[in-house]
């Protein structure tokens, strides 16, 4: 048996080891070109040892990027066994079926050196700005109408870039600039973690982080098991819905709890989509294992070790493991709601530690369209996040992403970068699912062009017709809409093709809310009321509250002072119940 490693210095070399990812995406973020990378963050970094276990994963990154990043080396592991690379080397794919599940998320491998052989990799994956085909959407029935597919191979061959590949990247994307420059900044920063890594181990004498990565793996998989064991073993289920595309799409779970084993079977899912919210399966298992960890321990570093515990199936064909050449682009519409309904499944056997459902999926946008007086097209993706869902102690989080954790894009870089313009963004008033705690509430915007020639937009939305589940007496958020006009229903996940006056209104959903709403602290109602989250009808009508307004009905401006708690009327209310 291996001699376990002495715990103060594992704890030291496990710090160096996050700092080193964490230099990795901060060199990452600074040097790409793409809004979605700088900005939104939609990105995964990680550093792996010689066997392509992950180690440790950067600050920040989503669940669909890092976990299926994770179980996707093993893939560049088998087109290039240790061995076979050389120092310079640098490898790529945006095969869906390798790693993250769509073609506009592109990983990029870099081997690690020391004394002439591989000691580690660095490895990272970015939503490219574009990858040629449709514009992003639901719309195609098969992945081939939707871009430019890259098989795993050599982006540098011993320190040469490939330029033959990045000849037909510029040649099939509309945003050639920004798309081909995050390459470079992928391949930038893995060098930046390498020369981190090499640093650190010279610091410490090591010729090799395996047994390192030994030690912090094995402690992650000792740590996830013994929480698990604290559940009691049983069955438990949920299902739940999504607008889909042309039809509602079923998301069931049936979560298994055995000692210290976690089985998360999606039986009796819908099947295979026609349109292109279909799920790979590799992404299918980086959210629900996101989700069993999230759920019984948080804190336990994220890398090989926490996922072993957990085994994931779901049926071939299914829409959560679709099959070669299914369409795939908008697959995060319906891979978002897995941690909703493995919480949901687990909501009796975890009291008090789960969130409600929230307004994810993330809702993306791609504009397209010319300046006036400009023969030049712009193609921007504007990622939006709704309402996470209440805590079991806590409201939810406003406009907050999760699971995905990608940030929104600052107005001020959306109208620099495009000839957009956003009228509007605020929060929804009373779009918080109600509850002992709220959900978090979502936004309204408006967009405009300002061109003098048809634009278009394609939106990857959800959660308009089957909102955000409240848990345990609670109610559900407000549901999303899409609006041409402010009347007008847009037509989620197609191309839609506006005239130049044309204002575009995406109004994201709030999260559900958790417990029953008349056990509300009724202070805490009144602040809502007072921050403009809940109206005073819905004061009165959801939580059996009456905050009056003591003001003028045209002030502008509203202070706190203008509110009073009537606490006997709302002691009258809430008896009637």
């Amino acid at each position: 048996m291996t001699a376990r490693l002495d715990p103060v210095l594992i704890e030291v070399l496990w710090s160096r080891v996050l700092s080193v990812v964490n230099e990795q995406q901060v060199a990452l973020q600074r040097t790409a070109f793409s809004t979605i990378v700088r900005e939104t963050q939609d990105l995964a970094c990680g550093v792996f040892d010689t066997h392509g276990r992950m180690m440790a994963q950067s600050l920040t990154g989503t669940p669909g990027h890092i976990n299926a990043m994770a179980t996707g080396l093993r893939h560049f592991l088998h087109e290039y066994p240790p061995g076979s690379l050389q120092p310079g080397d640098v490898l790529i794919t945006n095969d869906p079926w390798m790693t993250a599940g769509q073609i506009n998320d592109i990983t990029v491998v870099t081997p690690v050196f020391k004394n002439g052989r591989e000691v580690a990799y660095f490895a990272n994956t970015c939503h490219a700005a574009d990858i040629g085909g449709r514009i992003l959407s639901a719309e195609a029935r098969e992945v081939y109408e939707e871009g430019l597919r890259i098989p795993i191979m050599k982006l540098y061959d011993q320190g040469k870039i490939n330029q033959d590949l990045i000849s037909i990247v510029r040649a099939n994307v509309r945003t050639p600039d920004e798309t081909v420059g995050d390459l470079y900044a992928q391949t930038s920063c893995n060098d930046v973690g390498a020369r981190a890594l090499l640093g650190f181990m010279d610091e410490f004498d090591l010729d090799t982080v395996d047994p390192l990565s030994d030690e912090i793996i094995t402690r992650s998989e000792e740590a996830m098991r013994e929480a698990i064991r604290e559940i009691p073993n049983g069955v438990h289920r949920h299902e739940t819905w999504s607008d889909g595309f042309e039809e509602p799409i079923l998301i069931r779970a049936t979560v298994t709890i055995e000692d210290q084993d976690v089985f998360i079977d999606f039986a009796g899912s819908s099947p295979e989509s026609a349109r292109g919210i279909n799920v790979v399966f590799n992404y299918t298992h980086a959210y629900a294992s996101f989700a069993m960890k999230a759920a019984v321990s948080p804190d336990i570093p994220h890398n090989d070790g926490a996922f072993r515990p957990v085994h994931v199936s779901a049926p071939p064909g299914s829409i959560l493991n679709c099959l070669e050449p299914a369409a795939v682009a908008s697959r995060h519409l319906i891979g978002h709601f897995l941690p909703g309904v493995v919480f949901g499944a687990l909501a009796e056997a975890l009291p008090d530690r789960l969130m409600a459902p929230g307004a994810d999926p993330i809702w993306i946008s791609i504009w397209r369209g010319r300046p006036p007086g400009s023969d030049d097209r712009f193609t921007f993706s504007l990622f939006q996040c709704g309402g996470a869902g209440a805590r079991a102690s806590k409201d939810g989080l406003n406009t907050t992403g999760f699971p995905s954790g990608v940030a929104g894009v600052p107005a001020e870089s959306l109208e620099t970068l495009t000839s957009l313009v956003q009228h509007r963004r605020e929060l929804r008033t009373d779009s918080g699912g109600i509850g002992r705690f709220r959900g978090g509430l979502g936004q309204l915007t408006e967009m405009s062009c300002r061109t003098d020639q048809d634009w278009t937009v394609s939106a990857m939305v959800d959660r308009i017709s089957h909102p955000p589940e409240g848990l345990l007496g609670a109610g559900p958020g407000a549901a999303g809409e899409f609006k041409i006009d402010g009347t007008k229903e847009g037509e989620p996940k197609r191309l839609l093709v506006l005239k130049p006056a044309t204002k575009v209104q995406l109004n994201l959903p709030g999260g559900g809310g958790y417990g029953d709403p008349f056990t509300r602290d009724p202070e805490a109602v009144l602040e809502d009321v007072i921050e403009g989250y809940v109206s005073i009808e819905a004061a009165r009508r959801d939580y059996g509250v009456v905050v009056e307004y003591l003001g003028k009905d045209d002030q502008l401006v509203r202070l706190p002072h203008h509110y009073r708690l009537d606490r006997e009327a709302t002691h009258r209310l809430r008896t009637l119940k």
